[in-house]
């Protein structure tokens, strides 16, 4: 198939990292435009690994590393969750010995090893022009090195954390948002009927915007995030009061998986780390909720109060996209074809103020997208600030900006 293009040209089209719902959607919006535009759309498997272990032999089946999108293979899975073109956290610029590829063992024999020049090679060999990397800031770092290599490149940002930089809005956040909010209030019964404390762990390694939402649209009391080290005396202070102010007598507090105790680091469910260096984080929420249960005698007359302890997880990743998930996608995905079409790359899609823009794509490694603790954040309240933060705000309230 290499090297096979239509009057305009080739496009190639990745998800790497986790899944969120509206990936399909982003997926489905550039092959059916771009093909009635008279372009061929190659959907590259599994991230960026589909271009790390591709064989450059015309007759090698390379079906597990790409397949060539229609419209009738991107409609059906359009308006799904997840991707079908699966992902990975596959990381072309720092591949360890052990996971280089079989054919390129010999050439490739450090303990790590810097496999760009590959992926330039076997796009080069598919006749990709243009590629679109749909992905949060480590996938979208490849992207970046990409760009500064020359190759033609448009991103689009994609985490249930919101957390690539320049952008208001990532695909996927609105669906976690919405899930956190419906499984929190299904999960307030079992807090009322036993008079519990109500201890949800969300996603957030190093941005608090999954915990942060949802509390303010009234889904917990409290929050503790990644931006700031909390004090879980204080915190059980505050739940021992929201539960008693309570007629049902329960309290809620959502927990970012990157939270950290005062003077305390992340909690990291094993030590082993992805490609891009991050150890597995989970078990925070854990940890809360047997300190909570501890130390709630002290602040409720001398009576223990007892927990329920939820990790939300996959939950809020898997299922459907919403309505924000459904056309968002749809509007980056033909965003970046705009670009492409004009000969425009080395840019991200992005959402800035409730307007459709794009940004440089050097963006996403030069800065960090968290939460402005000062501006949005009782640090002695733990929870989000309410007054003077709405006026001119963009739809989710909290950027970096």
């Amino acid at each position: 198939m290499s090297n096979v293009k239509k009057k305009n040209g080739v496009i190639g089209i990745l998800t790497g990292g986790g899944d969120v719902p509206g990936l399909n959607p982003a997926i489905r919006a550039v092959t059916i435009r771009a093909i009635r535009e008279g372009y061929q759309v190659i959907g590259i498997r599994r991230g960026w690994a589909g271009l790390v272990n591709l064989i450059r032999d015309p007759k090698a089946d390379n079906s597990e590393c790409y397949q060539l999108l229609t419209e009738e293979v991107v409609n059906k899975a359009g308006r799904t969750g997840g991707t079908f073109l699966h992902t990975s956290r596959t990381n072309p610029k720092s591949v360890k010995k052990a996971d280089v590829p079989d054919h390129l063992k010999d050439t490739y024999t450090e303990e790590v090893n810097d496999l760009i020049p590959e992926v330039l090679k076997n796009l080069d060999f598919l006749g990709i022009d243009n590629l679109i990397p749909i992905g949060g800031d480590d996938t979208l770092s490849v992207a970046v090195r990409l760009y500064r290599e020359g190759f033609r490149v448009v991103a689009i940002p994609k985490t249930m954390d919101n957390d690539v930089p320049g952008t208001d809005y990532c695909i996927g956040f609105s669906t976690c948002v919405t899930r956190t909010i419906q499984m929190t209030n299904s999960l307030r019964t079992s807090a009322g009927s036993h008079e519990r404390f109500l201890v949800l762990e969300v996603f957030g390694r190093y941005a608090g915007f999954t915990a942060m939402l949802p509390t303010m649209a009234g889904a917990a009391n409290r929050c503790v995030i990644p931006e700031y080290k909390f004090n879980i005396e204080r915190l059980t202070e505050l739940l021992v009061e929201d539960r008693n102010r309570n007629p049902s007598k329960y309290s809620v507090v959502l927990i970012s998986e990157g939270a950290m105790f005062a003077g305390g680091e992340m909690i990291f469910s094993d030590q082993v780390t992805d490609a891009f260096g991050h150890a597995k984080l989970g078990g925070i929420g854990d940890l809360v909720s047997i300190q909570l249960k501890e130390l709630s005698a002290k602040y409720n007359k001398g009576k223990t109060v007892n927990v329920i302890n939820q990790k939300l997880g996959y939950m809020v990743r898997g299922g459907d996209p919403d309505a924000i998930d459904s056309i968002v996608p749809m509007a980056y995905g033909n965003l970046a074809l705009d670009l492409l079409m004009k000969g425009v790359h080395g840019r991200l899609v992005v959402l800035r103020n409730g307007r459709y823009d794009d940004m440089p794509i050097e963006v996403i490694t030069s800065t960090k997208k968290v939460v402005d603790v000062k501006k949005y954040y009782s640090t002695d309240r733990l929870r989000p600030h309410y007054h003077n933060i709405f006026e001119m705000a963009p739809l989710f309230i909290m950027t970096s900006e």
